[in-house]
């Protein structure tokens, strides 16, 4: 009888662990050390620069982020610095093209999600916050405010990273 309980337990919790491992956007798959395709969570001490970027609306009715690009050499670690300059939320969502895209369909779905992904970051009016990250990976990536109609408006920009 015992044995069958236990059964019955492992039964119920082995689906849902692969499903915990499952993701919400292409890009979120975390391989070996948090890796991604645009790279992993970085260490303070091995920070090289740090980019500020502000997230903002603008006077026309459009939401940018200031710088709208972003270079890197690849294996460079960075350290993000955000302000939101705004009046509403923003956040900050980098990833592969596809993974921007499929993150942008669940949040118009579920407009309130809260997630704590690495490569994001979600701000409200005034606030500021870091991300660092590793780029391991040359390639062409982008990033994007995500919250519903933030990104129609003009929110989102591109991200190199060159190879070494």
């Amino acid at each position: 009888m015992k044995r069958m309980m236990i059964a019955a337990m492992m039964m119920a919790i082995v689906p849902g662990a692969a499903l915990a491992g499952g993701n919400h956007s292409g890009g979120h798959g975390h391989g070996e050390a948090g890796m991604i395709a645009i790279g992993k969570p970085g260490e303070k001490s091995e920070v090289k620069r740090t980019v500020q970027i502000a997230m903002k609306e603008t006077d026309d009715g459009g939401m940018v982020f200031e710088p709208s690009s972003l270079s890197i050499k690849e294996g460079e670690t960075i350290r993000l610095k955000f302000t939101n300059k705004g009046e509403v939320d923003h956040e900050f969502v980098m990833d592969v093209e596809e993974g921007i895209m499929e993150h942008k369909a669940l949040m118009e779905k579920f407009p309130e999600m809260e997630h704590a992904d690495p490569n994001a970051i979600r701000l409200a009016p005034g606030a500021t916050g870091e991300i660092i990250w590793t780029f391991a990976k040359a390639g062409d990536f982008g990033f994007a405010c995500l919250m519903p109609g933030h990104y129609e408006s003009g929110m989102k920009g591109h991200l190199k990273v060159a190879s070494k």
